[in-house]
This record gives structure tokens, sequence and C-alpha cells, in this order.
């Protein structure tokens, strides 16, 4: 397993430990194909089965994917067409549902395990190419969540209102040709497209214009990671 997983999931426990008995928030973000996901994971995994891990470190990871407008939603759009193309930029996610869900982590984090209430939030289903309302539940006694989304640390109006909810801010970076080969595969595996090529064209006029932004357009930081190699 890559060094950059254990590294990662040292320094979250030891700013767990420190913020106990409250819940620490961990803001996962990055580029399209940048393997943000696959490393909050990963992290996740190994916080959870280290032997020297106590219940000061339970960890989640939670993908904020589920945010994204439903189809019908999208419908309902004058510009329908350019909202199913871009679907993944900033506007196409409801901000303001990331928003509330983001400040009642925020505010339950603040209390011990005890008097946390259950917080529940949408997946996405990649088959259906929507959301599942309430599909994840974090439970009082998980110390650590881990939220994974490409626009946590954006510097734009609503989404620069997570930033300072967050007590540590991961960004991954990602060279251009791996995102592309990569985000053009999960086009193709997701029914998204019907071919590598189209799934490299689908990228190039979406993923990669959201990546540029997502670079540009950094709130603040605490580490900065490359992504990692798929094995």
């Amino acid at each position: 397993m890559d060094d950059t997983y254990k590294r990662l999931a040292s320094e979250i426990c030891t700013a767990a430990v420190k913020k106990s008995p409250g819940r620490l928030l961990v803001g996962v973000a990055g580029p399209p194909g940048c393997g943000k996901s696959t490393i909050a994971e990963q992290v996740v995994e190994i916080i959870n089965e280290s032997t020297s891990t106590d219940a000061l470190c339970h960890a989640q990871a939670v993908s904020l994917d589920g945010f994204h407008y439903t189809r019908s939603f999208l419908n309902t759009l004058p510009n329908r067409e350019e909202a199913y193309v871009r679907r993944g930029a900033p506007w196409t996610f409801d901000i303001d549902a990331i928003l509330a869900f983001v400040t009642s982590l925020a505010v339950s984090a603040t209390l011990p395990a005890t008097k946390r209430p259950r917080i529940r939030a949408p997946s996405f289903d990649h088959a259906l190419k929507d959301p599942k309302v309430d599909d994840i539940e974090i439970s009082p006694g998980t110390s650590i969540v881990l939220l994974d989304g490409n626009y946590l640390l954006l510097d734009e109006e609503k989404w620069k209102d997570i930033n300072p909810h967050l007590d540590v801010k991961i960004f991954v970076d990602v060279d251009a040709s791996v995102a592309r080969e990569r985000v053009a595969k999960r086009h193709v595996a997701a029914g998204i497209e019907p071919t590598l090529e189209k799934g490299q064209e689908r990228f190039d006029l979406n993923d990669a214009i959201n990546g540029e932004l997502i670079r540009g357009n950094i709130v603040s930081c605490d580490l900065v990671v490359k992504s990692i190699p798929a094995t």
C-alpha cells in the first residue's frame, strides 16, 4: 500500500485525538480523476483496521456525489441540454443542501459521541444516474468523517462557506493526461458514453474545464498530495 495513505491516516488520527471528544471533519478535494475517493476510502480502511486504533479514531468516508441535482430537476432548467453536458460542474450540485449537511456535521462535531444525532446523506446510484436520498448514515460514534468532493475547497460563492467547517483540508492533484484516461474509462463503465473516444471527448468538454476551475480557485488547504497511481 502506498505510503501516502499511511501518512495521511497517521496525521488525521493525530488531529482526531487532539480534537477529542469532538468529531474531526476532513475535506478531500481535487479535479475529476485525481483519485480522491480512493484516497479517502483507503485512509479510512487504514484508520479502522489499525491495531493501535481506539474509539477516538473511528472513521467514515462520505462522497458528496449524492448531492448532484436529479435528472428530473435538470429537465426543468431552461438550459437543460447544457446541464446534461456539464453535469458535474459546480452549478449542477445542490450547494444549499451540501452546506446544510456540512453545517449539521460541524455543529455535532463539537459534541461528545453520546450527544451527537444520527446524520443522513444521499448517495449516488450510478446505475440509475441519480441520487438515493438518505442512503448514508453517519452514526454518533463516528469520530472522523472524511468528506470527498471536487469542490470542497472551491473559492466561489456558497462553496467557500464549507471551508471554515473543515478541520483538515487535503487537495489531491493529478496530471491532466492521467485524469483524462481515468475519467474517460469511468464514463464508459457507467454507461454515460459508449466508447473510450467519446469518454475522452466528454472529459475535454466538461471534466477538464471543472478541473482547471478547481486548481485555480482554492480557498485554503493544509496538505497537497499527488494522485496515487492505480495498482
